[in-house]
């Protein structure tokens, strides 16, 4: 499989040499290619004409046969058969080809791990789940999160040249030769708060040992590809909104821990220090329970507590008085539920945050419209897949992958 070496991901790998010729995706993401490339993925297989193409992207034929001719070339466009046109010859029709990439999605829980490889389209096409301990320190953890990408990309390359791969970038170089797809690379996504923009992580909530670790740098020394870090809300938030959640939303996670990704005017918003959608650690009590992040009485402290002693309805409760002043600060349109302990009883979870939405519009007045609030796309893989359109969603246009 091939490895990429451009744009701001790429320049994380280090520079290593011994990358192979193929198509650089990172690179190749001009505005108007991106634009072309998404209206490709989002046309899926039926696929759509040039002249469709120039109409939506108000790019004139001639550019448009340009953009289309080299991603045929790279292998990323392909003739989807012919439609009948109102007048003239049928017109020829272009897909993406989904196999010619792939990224690597990781979610790094506290206590699990769970790896996808996803094509261009975001389909899941490999997946690992092992259990670690966020604890064990840097050097076992990061050498468990290496085991498992090296695993799931030697999968799909299985019958061919990954048998003897030792690490991702090797498995790259030996496909290469092959003609095999291409990895834009590695994202990972983790519990915060964390430096987006430079890979480092802070106080992660709980583990304090993490505090200024370089988790992008090492990452991708060790793997031979570029890595993304970022939060693992906000990179879910990025998968929703890519997949077709639209408008201004919040997604709650509540697995291990409780935060919030926040998607205002369809751009993931990480916030002048990336820090936003510190969700969890808002205090409501301020007498309650000592929180692992040093406060007393954070939502995700109640949270948690209530699920210890089998109280779901309260904890739903809790999470709905956060999630109401939440939609009341920012005025958003949908709330989305997600995370692993959602997952084993969503519906209380469902029932009850709504209802404390209804009698918060109820007391603004009877003209307000309570924020509709839904379970999460994607299930417990979507932060996973979410983490993967961190590589994703720049070759597609969207600059907040």
């Amino acid at each position: 499989m091939n490895r990429t070496n451009g744009g701001t991901a790429g320049r994380t790998a280090g520079g290593a040499a011994g990358v192979t010729a193929g198509v650089n995706l990172l690179a190749l993401r001009s505005h108007n290619t991106a634009l072309v490339l998404d209206l490709l993925r989002t046309a899926g297989p039926a696929g759509i004409s040039r002249l469709e193409l120039a109409e939506r992207t108000g790019l004139t034929p001639q550019a448009v046969s340009k953009i289309t001719a080299r991603l045929r070339e790279e292998g990323l466009a392909a003739e989807a058969g012919r439609r009948a046109s109102t007048g003239g010859k049928p017109r020829t029709v272009l897909r993406l080809v989904p196999e010619a990439g792939h990224a690597v999605g990781v979610h790094l829980d506290r206590d699990e791990l769970l790896v996808v490889l996803t094509e261009l389209d975001g389909r899941v096409v490999g997946e690992r789940t092992v259990w670690l301990d966020l604890g064990a320190g840097a050097e076992a953890v990061v050498g468990t999160v290496v085991r498992e990408v090296d695993g799931v990309v030697d999968e799909l390359l299985k019958g061919g040249a990954g048998g003897g791969a030792e690490s991702a970038g090797d498995a790259g170089r030996a496909a290469g030769a092959r003609g095999a797809p291409t990895l834009l690379g590695v994202g990972v996504a983790l519990p915060g708060p964390l430096d987006h923009i430079h890979g480092v992580l802070h106080r992660v909530t709980g583990f304090p040992e993490w505090d200024g670790y370089p988790l992008r740098d090492t990452l991708a020394r060790r793997l031979g590809v570029p890595v993304v870090v970022d939060k693992d809300t906000n990179a879910a938030a990025l998968g929703l909104a890519v997949l077709g959640e639209r408008g201004s939303f919040a997604y709650l996670h509540l697995g291990t821990g409780l935060g919030a990704g926040l998607v205002i005017g369809g751009s993931v918003h990480r916030g002048t220090r990336t820090g936003a959608g510190e969700f969890g650690h808002q205090v409501v009590q301020l007498d309650g329970p000592l929180c692992s992040c040093g406060n007393r009485g954070c939502v995700e402290a109640l949270c948690l507590a209530a699920i210890d002693r089998g109280d779901v309805p309260g904890a739903a409760r809790v999470l709905g008085i956060a999630a109401a002043n939440l939609a009341g600060l920012l005025d958003i349109d949908l709330l989305l539920l997600g995370g692993r302990t959602i997952a084993a009883t969503p519906a209380p979870f469902v029932h009850g945050v709504t209802t404390v939405l209804i009698e918060h519009a109820r007391r603004e007045g009877a003209h307000e419209v309570a924020v509709p609030v839904r379970l999460a796309t994607g299930g417990t893989r979507v932060v996973a897949e979410g983490a993967a359109q961190l590589l994703l969603g720049p070759v597609f246009g969207r600059a907040d992958g």
